[in-house]
């Protein structure tokens, strides 16, 4: 069996390379730029374009199962299940995600290439098996929104502070990929992978208040200031404003959870604790030292 990963160097793809070499199980890694991939010994790592699917004809030969990335391939999704249905691939895992079926107004991944909803109606279209892996909120994202104010100051400035998530380490959803590209109990099925519990904001900056030794703390602001703030910090506006809708919904209600991960892998999901205690470093990098009194 040759497993061929996209976005193999992305939150999912790069521990699901891992997972499979771990296991002895062949892997070829795509990536557009392999001399900065660092992945592990022995992973035959392809240079290609996944969303130029003819870029990827040759490293389709003699894959048994492929992992679809919506990031990766952009809107060629459609294109690269056809070449692989032609080049023989016997089944595809597609990372979608848990709002696929929600008004795309409501989905910001969207703004930012997470073609979700093309990407798995592509596979659930195909002839080949196939599998739909829809991941609620990574636990990552919260590094991309907070780090920089994590840097300035104890305070994490949001809106809507009573926003449930059940935030989803991204290993777990890896593992679960790995699952679904080599065993049989799985195929046909759109799987809600989820964290194992609803937190607000709140807590959750407060978990990893915990996680790098300070006491931070979430203070609400209006959503047009949030707005601003994402802004600029790089976030594209229409991401901004989806996000902000998102919220909006989420702090109607207690997130959902499901069991799919105890399910699946036969233990209980990675909590967000034991998440921001493993990725500690990425926020005191955002830091750098105290200054007496709080501040930065």
């Amino acid at each position: 069996m040759m497993i061929l990963v996209t976005g193999a160097t992305g939150n999912v793809g790069r521990p699901l390379v891992g997972i499979l070499a771990d296991a002895g199980v062949p892997v070829r890694a795509v990536t557009r730029t392999p001399h900065t991939a660092s992945l592990p010994d022995g992973v035959d790592v392809v240079r290609a374009d996944p969303s130029d699917p003819g870029t990827l004809a040759v490293a389709l030969d003699d894959v048994d199962a492929v992992f679809i990335n919506p990031r990766a391939v952009g809107h060629a999704a459609a294109a690269l299940v056809a070449l692989a249905e032609k080049r023989d691939v016997r089944r595809a895992v597609v990372l979608a995600a848990s709002n696929v079926d929600e008004d795309p107004a409501r989905q910001p991944s969207r703004y930012r290439g997470d073609y979700n909803r093309e990407a798995e109606q592509a596979v659930t279209a195909s002839g080949m098996e196939w599998v739909s892996l829809r991941p609620t909120t990574f636990a990552g994202n919260v590094i991309g929104l907070w780090a920089a104010q994590i840097g300035a100051g104890d305070v994490i400035r949001g809106p809507y502070a009573r926003a449930a998530a059940a935030p989803i380490d991204e290993r777990d959803i890896a593992e679960v990929a790995a699952h679904a590209l080599r065993r049989d109990d799985l195929l046909g099925e759109r799987l809600e992978v989820t964290g194992p519990a609803s937190l607000t904001q709140e807590e959750m900056v407060a978990i990893v208040g915990t996680a790098i030794g300070r006491p931070l703390r979430y203070q609400e602001v209006p959503p047009e200031v949030a707005r601003q703030i994402m802004v600029a910090q790089g976030f594209p506006e229409q991401f901004a404003v989806a996000y902000l809708r998102m919220q909006a919904d989420a702090a109607r209600q207690p997130a959902r959870t499901t069991q799919v991960v105890t399910e699946v892998l036969g233990r209980d999901a990675g909590t967000f604790a034991s998440w921001a205690e493993r990725h500690r470093e990425a926020f005191l990098a955002a830091s750098g030292p105290r200054v007496p009194g709080g501040r930065r």
